[in-house]
């Protein structure tokens, strides 16, 4: 007779229970060690500060104008028109060169060709030529020739004038003044507001802050309209720059003893 085969049966339901358990305790393990990790890095938001907010404002003098100066070419073959407008943009460019602008402030921001349709009752869409729109822009560094750069522009064939804008090229003299300020204005209130609270301000444990700077503009429209009425571009009235605001809050975030 063959020898008889003993098997061996598995309880499956109790390694799978300590397969659990020990997910399980690996879990609550990961868990805890991240919490105590981020807790000793400091991400964990600590209650017990103040933040303290102020707003530091200087006013400066733009040293830059910005303008943008375009022409719109229209005509029903496109080889012609291109050549018209390249010898247009030249001469304008050549003009306000010839008023001390570097060609490292005059920059091509537009150039674009597209087909002109019409529609009609009989025919529906009909293409009836082509436009090309090319723009630049200038800084221009010297105000007072502002009025000759629009004259010799427009006397040269430009018929898009945009909105002329002052900014102050480097603005980081202005806004370290403000942060200065801001700063100084924030350390003041938190000592008043602790004195009056009656608690001890400990060290400073985060800086943060906002910066808001709006560069002044003048309508195109407007200027547009003053060259029209004067009948010259170049007699168009003087454009006041003005001062721009520079405006920096401070928040420090203060240990409460």
């Amino acid at each position: 007779m063959a020898p008889e085969t003993k098997s061996k049966k598995f309880d499956l339901s109790n390694r799978l229970y300590v397969l659990l358990v020990l997910i399980i305790v690996i879990g609550i393990a990961y868990f805890a060690w991240v919490v105590f990790y981020t807790y000793k890095a400091g991400y964990i938001e600590d209650t017990n500060n103040i933040t303290i907010s102020a707003t530091g404002e200087v006013y400066a003098a733009p040293d830059i104008a910005a303008l943008t100066l375009g022409i719109q070419t229209d005509g029903k073959d496109v080889k012609t028109i291109t050549q018209k407008n390249t010898e247009t943009m030249n001469k304008i460019i050549d003009g306000v060169k010839s008023l001390g602008l570097e060609a490292k402030d005059i920059q091509t921001t537009q150039y674009s060709v597209s087909p002109q349709y019409n529609w009609t009752q009989d025919k529906g869409q009909v293409l009836e030529g082509y436009r090309i729109t090319q723009n630049i822009d200038l800084k221009i560094r010297d105000f007072k020739k502002i009025g000759d750069i629009l004259g010799v522009a427009t006397e040269n064939g430009a018929n898009i004038v945009s909105d002329l804008r002052f900014s102050i090229e480097d603005e980081e003299k202005a806004k370290a003044q403000a942060r200065e300020k801001a700063i100084t204005s924030a350390k003041a209130k938190a000592q008043t507001i602790a004195q009056q609270a009656g608690i001890k301000l400990g060290e400073i444990i985060n800086v943060y802050e906002d910066y808001y700077y709006t560069p002044v503009q003048y309508s195109s429209a407007k200027v547009m309209n003053d060259m029209v009425s004067s009948g010259s571009a170049r007699e168009v009235a003087q454009v006041e720059s003005g001062e721009q605001q520079v405006q920096i809050t401070i928040n420090l975030v203060y240990k409460i003893k």
